[in-house]
């Protein structure tokens, strides 16, 4: 049905975008803050600071955006498991934006405090601080949530459904297992998170969100079951006569 087409259409936009905003903003724009301890009483790039603040926020449209265009189809498989996958989204974008605010609260304090009277070594210390808050807020949205959302739930979803090739779906239900297991790692200590195991861990989450994404806008949905079914309701209610006789 061309509603389908057009929901998986968008669905596949969303996904990549997830993908898209999220590299840029983690590995590239936010390194100076990341990076040098010395960022709140130095000279600054908060351009680039703001810039990766905006594609966070874009991130984390995306990732509600992906949840609720899902929800009308994947709710025919399991309704439970649509709902706490639309759940899981907003809690990963919830926390996003929280760990942005951390790293935008470091560029005002950079601007009012920086070059005043204040104390040079406590400025550094409450920038610091606010960095650290946001690594928590990174390994809890895109590493804990997105390995239950994306990985486990959405995997299981398009898995048991049909939607998309079983084969792909698989590519969720491994990653979304191993992102979870990194994160764990780097939660006690085993090894950080931006670090050679880590990333290899993560590797074929990436690989299953990117793909899906994909195959969402070339391809659309797969003919499978609860379409078909649903195909069959919408046909009823619409011909109730036909369909007596």
């Amino acid at each position: 049905m061309d509603l389908e087409r057009r929901t998986s259409r968008v669905a596949g936009w969303f996904m990549i975008a997830t993908f898209v905003t999220s590299i840029p903003a983690a590995l590239v724009l936010y390194e100076p803050v990341l990076k040098h301890h010395d960022y709140i009483v130095g000279g600054g790039a908060d351009k680039r600071i703001a810039l990766g603040a905006f594609l966070e926020i874009l991130l984390a449209v995306a990732n509600i955006g992906t949840a609720v265009t899902l929800y009308p189809i994947t709710k025919r498989q399991n309704e439970s498991m649509a709902l706490g996958y639309v759940t899981v989204r907003v809690l990963e974008s919830t926390v996003i934006v929280v760990g942005l605010i951390s790293l935008l609260s470091v560029v005002t304090l950079r601007h009012d405090l920086a070059g005043t009277s204040a104390n040079a070594g406590t400025l550094t210390v409450a920038g610091r601080s606010l960095v650290a808050f946001h690594d928590w807020t990174f390994l809890l949205g895109p590493g804990f949530c997105s390995a239950l959302g994306n990985g486990l739930l959405l995997g299981y979803l398009m898995f048991t459904s049909g939607l998309v090739p079983r084969r792909l779906a698989l590519l969720g239900l491994i990653g979304g297992p191993l992102l979870f297991f990194a994160s764990t790692a780097v939660l006690f200590g085993a090894f950080k998170q931006t670090s050679a195991p880590a990333s290899l861990l993560a590797l074929p989450e990436a690989v299953w969100e990117l793909s899906f994404g994909i195959y969402l806008v070339v391809k659309g949905f797969k003919p499978c079951p609860i379409l078909e079914a649903d195909s069959h309701e919408v046909r009823a209610k619409a011909t109730p006569g036909a369909m007596r006789a």
